[in-house]
């Protein structure tokens, strides 16, 4: 075999097993937020680009939205929702199974994956939300560890890396989240539009006065 043929079986192996990462953009009625999808997660990789692909999400509401939290949506009940409805349990007949990563968190711009309450943490089938978040003081972050060892309804023990406790205090995020519901992606564009959306007015149920609604979502090429 000579040394051109196998130079050209390394550099096709080295382009196939190089691997690209998933966007999808939300075209929103405050504006377009473009979303990476985790590798580290590929069930809820494969799940959600399957929904965006099948038009799952276009007309959706953020159905609920919490200043200095998060923002939530995909439920499908949302779409044709009359004024001050209460939504949040549509979504399809089955759910994910629960995708931990202590290196992916609850960073500000977090998209996770929304969750009833489960023993085994499974995540919802569609409903997914986006982290606004807040920054934290040592104390604070302390007494949250604190609280996950003494809490009997909690089966984890929070730990947070020198780099996300940083992180948490320098930019923010909601660490009482991490290890508990799945971190599947991040925000990579429009971050000032999941600020807008978190600013609405909202009702006792926290869902917007005004309806904030995904117009399209779609698979896309993005160059970070």
């Amino acid at each position: 075999m000579n040394n051109c043929f196998i130079f050209f079986l390394l550099l096709t192996t080295l382009v196939a097993c190089k691997t690209k990462s998933t966007y999808v953009q939300l075209s929103t009625t405050k504006g377009d937020i473009v979303l990476k999808l985790y590798d580290e997660t590929p069930l809820h990789q494969e799940n959600f680009v399957k929904l965006v692909k099948d038009g799952y999400f276009d007309g959706v509401l953020f159905h609920r939205v919490i200043d200095e939290f998060m923002i939530q949506s995909g439920d499908p009940d949302s779409k044709n929702a009359k004024p001050k409805e209460r939504l949040g349990n549509g979504g399809p007949d089955y759910k994910i199974d629960a995708e931990f990563n202590d290196s992916l968190f609850h960073k500000r711009g977090a998209l996770g994956a929304a969750r009833d309450n489960n023993p085994k943490k499974s995540s919802s089938g569609s409903q997914f939300y986006i982290v606004e978040g807040k920054k934290w003081t040592d104390v604070e972050l302390d007494k949250i560890i604190e609280k996950t060892k003494v809490d009997e309804d909690d089966s984890h023990t929070l730990t947070l890396s020198e780099e996300q406790r940083e992180y948490y205090k320098e930019i923010g995020g909601t660490p009482f989240l991490d290890q508990n519901y799945t971190v599947f992606g991040e925000v990579v564009r429009g971050m000032e539009v999941v600020d807008a959306i978190s600013d609405v007015s909202t009702d006792r149920y926290d869902r917007p006065v005004e309806d904030v609604k995904i117009n399209k979502a779609t698979i896309i090429k993005f160059k970070e």
